[in-house]
Formats: structure tokens, sequence, C-alpha cells
């Protein structure tokens, strides 16, 4: 009996270990739904509600999993709704295949219904391998070079399928001249750098007095390897955000998260090093590394492409993080001045008062660092996190210890809007009996959230641990931007652009057969947190937040934080006088020891 080329793409994911696919249907793909019925919805088809979240649900699933995420949609809108998904996937360098439909061949410049150059479309995003399936023939190595490019260069790939090729009967390549036969699987590999690398390397580091560590999401299966290396040379670890679950937040050399969301201590340890070793990051902010200069550098990646980037390192380790952490931590002297890692543990124990501080900072009404600081102590030992972009990005980096089987993750790269619930959502198909947290904003909420709180319900019960929980930081504010505008413009809140409209989002997720608690008064924080991770099913916390506590970068000085509330105190129609109202006083509670300008050189607070 013949199969179709739809069955045979199907029948190809199988053999690869495909277990779902993240979609919405359409027409462009009308061969394939037909094909998934006859399979018996073997790899599972994922409904979303957009195209966009199905992509960012692909993400998530292979962010947290380690397998390829796999995400299809129809030709036109359709294929065009994947790109920002895969372009957050691209960014952060994540394995997803999009597999998408096209016009049928005959139509094909045509100017048809729904034709859109998706070559052209998808040139970029998909850069490393994108072909149209124009014959069976071409089967099944399209299929397989996508799965294995992906996997392979950790990148976006995608499959074009015209509808009429879908509908064809499948005919294998032969033996023949200009056919491709193809086979299955890629074994694991640890590339390692060579002796003299190494070598060259342990030279650089032996010679440091001052060492500081920046891990990211590549170093995550170096743990052990990382913790050897941090002790051997005395070095404190900080940590990119991609990187945030790479490393244990409890260790007292570990000085949290690096950039514009990080900590203090993240910043002192690179201002003040004389040696960087980077292991596994290409973390973009160059102002955040030490002085060029200022200190001798180590790279170790396992991408040749990714090596050299943002620091002139001396050298540049081309491997596996593991291995590479193994084969040089022989040759690393131990034995050297303890001073230095004795002020990183001593500033890093510091800050973690002064979260605490900051998290019991009175607001009106809530202070949504208080919210998530509450959430920090009653994780649960194995739960995925996932935080939107906006301040409460801030609010994970800096308030939420992840430590053991924790595992967490953002948009870190492109920085999207949006990707905070789909990619819990992701995330429970990867591990259905792992508690999974979302913290979102409520604008994030707004532009997307909401509608995959559907998804949610549609799910749900098959997940062996159902508690999904969606924490929406609810201040009526665009509030990173809004930060953004007064920090670096000096502008006040533009409210036409910045003020969004309140929602019962707790009473939207009842109307989805969900659990939904809205918290208005400090008072309800914990034991809504409580509740939730206790629940049957998933729950939306409606935590109703001040929108005048701000996302104060870990290097601002007390005139640019006075020159931030100075932009406040200009007017923000009447709702700013909730905003102006102890600005300042807030803000100098939130500083260690009620230290103010001039206390240090630098007139840099510890906030």
């Amino acid at each position: 009996m013949s199969i179709k080329v739809s069955d045979h793409v199907l029948e190809r994911l199988r053999d690869w270990g495909v277990e779902y696919v993240f979609s919405y249907p359409g027409d462009g793909i009308n061969g394939l739904l037909a094909a998934w019925g006859r399979a018996e919805d073997n790899p599972r088809f994922i409904q979303a509600r957009h195209e966009e979240m199905a992509a960012f649900e692909a993400v998530g699933y292979a962010k947290f999993s380690g397998k390829v995420g796999v995400c299809a949609a129809t030709s036109g809108p359709g294929a065009i709704h994947l790109l920002n998904g895969l372009y957050d996937a691209k960014l952060d360098h994540v394995p997803v295949v999009a597999i998408v439909g096209q016009t049928n061949r005959s139509a094909m410049g045509g100017s048809y219904q729904q034709e859109v150059d998706l070559m052209a479309l998808f040139k970029d995003v998909a850069s490393d391998f994108c072909e149209t399936v124009t014959v069976p023939e071409q089967l099944p190595n399209v299929i397989d070079r996508a799965m294995r490019t992906a996997m392979a260069r950790r990148s976006v790939t995608a499959v074009i399928l015209p509808a009429d090729v879908q509908e064809l009967d499948y005919t294998p390549p032969e033996h023949a001249f200009k056919m491709v036969p193809s086979s299955l699987g890629m074994s694991t590999y640890a590339p390692v750098p060579g002796d003299a690398d190494l070598a060259r390397a342990a030279e650089v580091l032996n010679a440091g007095e001052k060492v500081a560590i920046l891990v990211g999401q590549g170093a995550r299966g170096a743990r052990q390897e990382v913790m050897a290396v941090a002790e051997r040379l005395g070095a404190g670890v900080a940590k990119a955000l991609l990187g945030k679950d790479a490393l244990d937040d409890d260790l007292p050399y570990v000085t949290g998260s690096i950039g514009l969301l990080g900590t203090r201590p993240s910043y002192e340890l690179m201002t003040e090093c004389d040696t960087l070793l980077v292991i596994g990051s290409s973390f973009p902010y160059t102002q955040f590394l030490p002085e060029f200069g200022q200190a001798r550098a180590v790279q170790i990646d396992i991408d040749p492409h990714m090596v050299g980037l943002r620091y002139p390192f001396e050298v540049n380790l081309v491997g596996d993080a593991r291995e590479t952490l193994t084969r040089l931590l022989p040759l690393l002297d131990a034995g050297r001045n303890k001073s230095w890692r004795k002020k990183i543990e001593k500033d890093t124990a510091r800050w973690w008062e002064v979260m605490q501080r900051r998290a019991a900072v009175d607001a009106d009404p809530i202070n949504p660092e208080y919210v998530v600081h509450a959430l920090d102590e009653l994780l649960p030992e194995n739960v995925v996190l996932a935080a939107d972009s906006g301040s409460a990005a801030n609010w994970y980096a800096r308030h939420l210890r992840l430590r053991g089987a924790m595992r967490g993750s953002l948009s870190g790269t492109l920085a999207t809007m949006g990707p905070g619930v789909p990619y819990v959502l992701g995330a429970k198909f990867a591990y259905g009996d792992r508690p999974a947290i979302a913290l979102v904003g409520d604008g994030a909420m707004q532009m997307n959230g909401m509608a995959e709180l559907i998804t949610v319900a549609k799910y749900w019960r098959e997940w062996e641990d159902p508690r999904l929980i969606v924490a929406v930081l609810n201040n009526q504010d665009l509030n990173q931007v809004t930060w953004e505008m007064r920090a670096m413009s000096g502008a006040p809140q533009f409210l036409p652009s910045q003020s969004l409209p309140d929602f019962p989002y707790a009473d939207f997720a009842k109307l989805a057969g969900l659990h939904g608690i809205r918290v208005e008064k400090p008072g309800e924080v914990r034991a809504a947190w409580e509740t939730a991770l206790a629940a049957d099913r998933p729950c939306v916390l409606d935590f109703v937040t001040d929108p005048a506590v701000p996302p104060i970068p870990p290097h601002a000085s007390l005139d640019q934080i006075e020159a931030a509330a100075a932009s406040v105190l200009k007017g923000d129609s009447d709702r700013g006088a909730m905003i102006r109202q102890g600005f300042k006083a807030k803000v100098q509670e939130m500083l260690p020891g009620g230290r103010k300008r001039g206390d240090r050189p630098g007139a840099q607070s510890d906030t």
C-alpha cells in the first residue's frame, strides 16, 4: 500500500524521536493534517492559539528538554506568524525545526492567494538550512538534514512543503544519479581543545590574583567542573541570564546575574578582577565586562563562530564546557590569596540582605519585588520557571535563587515580549511531572498570555503534575519602558503609550476552568503562592503591584536615580501622583545602611 508524502514526513519525525509538534491548522497543511489523522496523532499535534505561540512553545520545549522543538504552520500568514518565535530560538541558539505549507507548485509565481516567497522569508531566520520539497524523492533527506542541522548547530531550520506535494505518493530516492539517499541519527560528541591551547589558558588563569568567571547556558552540563575550577582559582562566578540555572545561587561565591538586570556583586566582580574566564556565554553588554586592558581573559565555547566576541580574549578554547574544564583543571594552581574570595562572599551575602530589604519596602499597593522574593523560599525543588521580558525579568534575575534541579529561562537575546506563558506550556509537555511557573507583566499577559490560558485549559488534565502558575505583575504600566524613558531620556511617563487597562486576569482564568486569585494586599502574597502551589489545577495569580518601584541597574549612581526621580516629579498626570509620592524615600530605603551620595568612591549605590 502506497503512502503519501505527508505520511512519510510524520513517519520520519517519529523516527527522529519527535513526540510533539506545536502548531495551528490551515489549508496550506491540509495534507499533513490528514496524515496526522491516519497516524492516530503521532507525533502529537499540540494546538496553540496562534502560530507565534506555537513557535514559542517549541522553543520552551527545546530549551527545557534539550531536544529539538518542532512547530508547523500553514502557508502565507501562518508562516509569517512563526517568525518572532523562530528568531527567539535563533538568537538563543535553540534547536527548532519549522515545517510550513506553501501554495501548489502550479500556482507559484502567479500572485496566488496566500502566496509568499517563503524561501526569502526564512532566508535569515533559518539560514543554516531551509529547503522547499518539490518532488517526493527529496525526502527523507530534507527532513534528516533539517533535524540534524538544528541539533548540531543549535539553530533554526525550515522545511517548506507545497500543498500538492503533500498529497503525492511517496517514492524514496533510488541508487541513481542525482538522487540523495539519507540516514537517521547523529551521535553525541564533545569536542575539546588541543593540549597546547589548554596550557596557554592555564598560564593566563594561573597568573591571576583576582579571577572572575562568567557562565552562560553552555555551562549547564558542567556544574561540578565549574565549581571545581572556581574553588581552585578562588574565583567568583557571575551568570548570564540564560545561564541562571547553570550553577546554584546559594553557593556563597556565586554573585548572581550580570548586566542591566544583574546584581551589584556581579558588577563589582567584573570591575575589580584582573583575570576573566567566560564559559558557554556570548553575553553581549561589554560595558559590564572588565575594562579593556584591565583583565587577561580566556573563553570556552563549543561553537567556533562564537569565540572571540565581546572582549579581547588572549585564549579562545573551542570545546565542550565539561570536557574542556575536566582537562584544564589539573593544569590550574591552587593555594592563592584568599582575600579576593572572602570579599566576593561578603559582597554577595550583603547583596541578599539588600534584596530582602528592598522586598520589604512599603508600596502602593504591593511591592513587585516582594511578590517574587516571597516565592524564592517556596520554590519546589524541581520547578521549571520562565520570566517574560520587562520588569518581571529584573525580579526573576535578582530575587530567585535557583538551585539543584530547578530550571529557568527567558528570551535572552531577542528579549521579545510574550514568551513567558508559552515557554512554560512547552515545558509542561517536556516535563508533565514537574510544576511550572511563569512570571509575566500585565503587558505581556495582554499581548498573548491570556489566549494561551485557553491552551492550558485544553491540555492540563493530561499532565501528571497539574500545577502551572501564571503570576501576573499587574501595575497597569509598560513598566520597563517607562523606567527606561525616565533613566535614559529624563522623560516623564507618556501615558498614551505606557498606560494599560486593568483587567481581571484571575476571573478570566476561572472562566477557562482554571484557578484564579487576585491579590491586592501585601499580607495576601505568601498565602496566594502557597494556595497556587497546592492547587489541583493551573492557577493565575493577579498581583496588583506598584509601578513606582524602579528596576534600578546595578551600576546606577544615586545621581542617576535622582535624575529618574526628577522626571517623575515633573508630573505624569493625576495617576502620576501615586508614583511621585515618597519616591525618593523609597529609593533611599533600598540602599543598604541609608547610604547617600559620596559615601564611597564613584558615588554609586549598592542597589
